[in-house]
């Protein structure tokens, strides 16, 4: 067996003890996956497992993020990297096998009649075009065939799963591991937006979506734990997990969780003959479902929707974290079928995690210690690789005037003005 490189291998360090996910990331973008032996790529897929499990059980038990989204994905893709380079080195535990996490302690459990499934990820123009030759190439279609599909925001909140039986709402419950979620169905009674009994429903009928906590009760709803001196939410999503995810429903009661419905599981009646028409349907059974859905029959107008959506972000007053693409005929949605954590027929374009758009609300002057006047822009807060940012330190008064230190113009020239909507990046773990 040949002599492993530093460059390849995991450190001393992180072959025997935990580091942060943070940490591993940021080694795992370095890594070329190309040149690993089979001995460095099953210390690396250890240490993977290891490391989504943990940033799994975070976010999805806990409701308290240990790593930031964007290095979540570099975790994500280079496992399936190396799986699909070492296919025979995959382990049983595998993340790519994975859908969520284990419910949590203290709920009822259901199982889900139909398991509710998680999404591939698309991050560029390039793997929307691969995903749309995907489609093609397992239906036997040429590229000049016609396939429509719909676009819907990607909510950044709690997948929810309600079974209505004869019209009424019988059991609620999350996603869990895909196979078996936490009854909540106690707690799903006290969101406004859960209709409790649906007149001309089918008999059975499972509603999919997601519960999420505007900006706004979000912002309230932490001044008010402030005041209490009780725990703060880090973002809306933690929030309404949170507060979903609570042992006493009139805690939940108590939060201002909205729900937004776009899929469904078993079903004893056909809703619609295609994606967009089942959405429309969901509406006149009385759901909430969301304005900016619609339906294309190119990539070049679905791509256009994407950045339509991704600069209307600022202003939509909830997170968002992507545009979600599926196969709009139902038909063709059944022949691609799934595989086994993914539909064939859907994937997320995300946005990038580290960067996000708001309104500039105004620029304070601040004063150092040493005396420095730095000028700060003060945001309409929004949320950042998982922390919500309110505050950005403008350096000074050429950048905000569009200049660099010697005088040239940088953004264009373009000058930073009150009112605006700008980009925030997160340049690092701290928040800025």
């Amino acid at each position: 067996m040949s002599e492993m490189s530093e460059q390849t291998q995991p450190s001393t360090a992180l072959r025997h003890s935990k580091v942060p996910a943070d940490d591993l990331a940021t080694q795992v973008a370095a890594l070329d996956v190309a040149q690993l032996t089979e001995a460095e790529a099953t210390l690396w897929l250890a240490q993977l497992a290891s490391a989504i499990s943990d940033a799994n059980a975070a976010y999805h038990e806990q409701d308290a993020p240990n790593i930031s989204d964007a290095a979540y994905d570099v975790l994500r893709r280079c496992n399936s990297a190396i799986e699909a380079r070492f296919p025979k080195l995959k382990r049983d535990d595998s993340p790519s096998e994975q859908v969520g996490s284990k419910p949590a302690e203290g709920f009822g459990k259901i199982t889900h009649a139909q398991r509710m499934l998680s999404l591939g990820n698309a991050f560029e123009a390039e793997d929307v075009a691969d995903f749309d030759k995907s489609i093609r190439n397992y239906l036997g279609l040429p590229a000049e065939a016609p396939i429509a599909y719909s676009a819907e925001p990607k909510i950044d909140g709690l997948s929810l799963s309600l079974r209505y039986e004869k019209g009424r709402l019988v059991q609620a419950a999350t996603r869990g591991d895909g196979s078996v979620g936490e009854n909540v169905t106690a707690n799903a009674r006290t969101i406004a937006d859960i209709p409790q009994v649906l007149d001309d429903a089918p008999d059975i009928l499972e509603v999919r979506g997601e519960v999420y906590m505007s900006h706004a009760d979000f912002d309230a709803l932490n001044s008010r734990q402030a005041a209490r001196k009780e725990k703060t939410f880090a973002n809306p999503r933690n929030a309404a997990a949170g507060s979903l995810r609570q042992l006493d429903a009139e805690i939940t009661r108590a939060r201002p969780l909205k729900f937004f419905a776009y899929a469904w599981g078993e079903l004893s009646a056909p809703l619609a003959e295609t994606q967009i028409g089942a959405v429309h349907r969901l509406a006149q059974l009385g759901f909430q479902t969301n304005p900016l859905t619609a339906r294309f029959e190119d990539l070049e107008a679905l791509l256009a929707h994407y950045r339509l959506i991704e600069s209307q972000r600022a202003t939509l007053g909830y997170d968002i974290d992507g545009v979600v693409y599926k196969v709009d005929d139902l038909a063709l949605q059944s022949r691609l079928g799934l595989r086994s954590t993914t539909p064939r027929w859907a994937i997320a374009h995300k946005f990038p995690a580290e960067l996000a758009w708001t309104r500039l609300e105004g620029i304070d002057i601040q004063v150092g210690r040493t005396g420095a006047l730095s000028p700060v822009a003060r945001l309409h807060p929004v949320t950042v690789g998982g922390v919500v940012v309110s505050n950005a330190t403008l350096h000074n008064e050429d950048y905000i005037a569009g200049r660099d230190a010697n005088g040239q113009p940088i953004r264009d020239g373009k000058d930073i003005r009150v009112f605006w909507i700008i980009c925030v990046r997160r340049g690092s773990r701290a928040a800025s």
